[in-house]
């Protein structure tokens, strides 16, 4: 049949049929991969016992404000370790996930607990995201609480790659608004099962831009601004002030998320 075609058009058929054909081993590699994830089908887990609580750093890796806010959690009775990040956090997000996989393992096996409950700040959140979602978090992760995470991108790092694309490394790039990580990370379900999620977010944001990027779908989403209206903390306030860091009490209870409203602002107790 292809014999009977002129040159040309036998040239175009071929080109549609190997595109084609590609396409579809590209569709069935996507299909097998999302197949193999462990926690596709992952079991929620008991909200009812707190765990230990690990600390994810943002970009960078500065851990000064999570070291407060740990010493915070300890004070409430909490088990709070605060997460080393290799290469000061600017690296692959993923490999950031793998390193949070490590660490939790470590914990639960030391504290003897069920679960563990992950704090992200900033691209913390979005790593935590990642260890739930392909690294075993869903089975382990009792509560997920992000500290204005870029979860869905921020225009600074945009802005960064496209102006100093040697000042924007691994991490920045992946927290672009149209990075190829973020866009799979957030297709389909982005609190997948396992652990319940709790956005915690600035409308005063000064780095992720725009703030409500911040927002998580299917999460318990909270502006600090919903509760406590004359706190503009910005975003690198956010580990260390202290009505964020009453709601993180308030929020690493045990039983389920809750939400919080003006009569909550500075308690740590229900």
């Amino acid at each position: 049949m292809l014999s009977s075609l002129a040159p040309a058009r036998r040239r175009l058929v071929l080109t549609v049929a190997t595109i084609t054909s590609s396409a579809v081993i590209v569709a069935l590699v996507i299909a097998a991969v999302v197949a193999l994830r462990p926690d596709k089908h992952a079991t929620p887990v008991s909200q009812a016992t707190p765990g230990p609580v690990l600390l994810v750093p943002g970009f960078g890796g500065s851990t000064t404000g999570l070291d407060a806010l740990a010493a915070v959690l300890r004070r409430h009775g909490k088990d709070a370790q605060v997460l080393r990040l290799p290469g000061d956090g600017r690296g692959d997000l993923d490999a950031q996930a793998r390193v949070l996989g490590t660490a939790v393992t470590a914990a639960l096996a030391r504290t003897h607990a069920a679960s563990v409950d992950v704090i992200g700040y900033s691209a913390g959140g979005v790593v935590a995201r990642l260890w739930v979602r392909d690294h075993g978090g869903a089975s382990q992760a009792r509560r997920v609480i992000t500290l204005g995470a870029p979860h869905h991108g921020t225009e600074v790092a945009g802005f960064a790659d496209a102006v100093l694309p040697g000042a924007c490394p691994t991490a920045c790039q992946q927290l672009a608004t149209d990075s190829p990580l973020l866009a799979a990370l957030n297709a389909g379900d982005e609190t997948p099962a396992g652990p319940s999620f709790v956005s915690i977010w600035t409308t005063q944001d000064d780095v992720v831009i725009p703030p409500d990027s911040a927002a998580l779908a299917g999460a318990m989403d909270i502006t600090v601004q919903s509760v406590c209206a004359g706190d503009l903390v910005r975003h690198s306030g956010l580990p260390t002030d202290e009505n964020v860091a009453a709601m993180v009490v308030r929020e690493l209870a045990a039983g389920p998320p809750v939400p919080l409203a003006a009569s909550d602002c500075g308690k740590v107790s229900s």
